[in-house]
Formats: structure tokens, C-alpha cells, sequence
């Protein structure tokens, strides 16, 4: 098996015994790094230390990234305008903290008659939040609601 040394020198091919009285002696593990290779290909290091530098590359990638919810308002297309502006508020910061938002419109009972008028609602949050956020879906029916997702503008550095 060939075998690299701690400092990624070449010690050659060594017979396996040969390769684990070499760690042995220097106080670290033998590591096969390339089974398939032709000869295998060995490494000596300190595996406990090289999994733990694993562990904190990992954990330091998690912190680093940023997940990204779905916020949900719900409105009626009789929402009346203080309603609705505090409705507008709450788009408005959760948008500013970087989540996607899904503006839902419900129609109860005969309300389904008037489509028109949670449209427009949906429509004037288009208007009211065009300078932070942009349209991901359009205005969808489905059933008795009305759905559309708006997702924030990145800003410029």
C-alpha cells in the first residue's frame, strides 16, 4: 500500500505491517484514504483530531446559513383599512427579516361572489410593498381563498 506521511510527504509502498509500525511509532493512526486505488492509498494522521476538525466545519457552515420561512397572513376581502394596514405592517417586517410571505385571501360564504374585491386587496399589497418585496407567485383561486407569495428584494450592499 502506498503510504503518506503526517506532512503529506511520500514514505513510499510499504507492506501493511510496516505501514502501522510507521504510525505506531510516531503515535498517530494509519487511514485508508483510496481503497479503489491501485496500490491502496494510506494515510498517517490523528483521526480523533481530523473528525473533529470535520465536526467544527460543519457546525461553523450551519451557522453560517440562513433558512428561510414561509410567513402567512390572512385576510378578508371585507378587511377594513385599519385592519388592513396593520396586516401591511406585518408583511412589511416580516419581509424585512428576510421570510417569504403568503398572502391569503378568504372567502366565507357568499363573499365567493365577489372575487373582484380580494383581487384588488391582493393587488394593493403588490402596490404598498413593491419597494421591498417581488411577486413569486401571482394571485392564484384555489377553492374559496386566493393565495400569492411575495419574497424580498435583495439589497444592495
Amino acid at each position: 500500500m502506498r503510504v503518506i506521511g503526517e506532512e503529506g510527504d511520500q514514505l513510499g509502498i510499504l507492506a501493511k505491517d510496516e505501514a502501522i509500525r510507521a504510525a505506531q511509532e510516531k503515535g498517530l493512526d494509519l487511514v485508508e484514504v483510496a481503497p479503489n486505488a491501485d496500490p491502496p492509498v494510506c494515510r498517517i494522521m490523528d483521526f480523533g483530531k481530523y473528525k473533529y476538525q470535520q465536526q467544527k466545519k460543519q457546525q461553523e457552515a450551519r451557522k453560517r446559513q440562513t433558512v428561510i420561512q414561509i410567513k402567512e397572513i390572512k385576510v378578508r376581502p371585507k378587511t377594513d383599512e385599519h385592519d388592513f394596514q396593520t396586516k401591511l405592517r406585518h408583511i412589511r417586517r416580516f419581509l424585512d427579516g428576510g421570510d417569504r410571505v403568503k398572502v391569503t385571501v378568504f372567502f366565507r360564504g357568499r363573499e365567493i361572489v365577489h372575487k373582484d374585491r380580494g383581487l384588488s386587496m391582493l393587488h394593493r399589497v403588490i402596490e404598498e410593498t413593491e419597494d421591498i418585496a417581488k411577486v413569486e407567485q401571482e394571485p392564484r383561486s384555489e377553492g374559496r381563498t386566493m393565495n400569492m407569495f411575495l419574497t424580498p428584494i435583495a439589497k444592495k450592499v
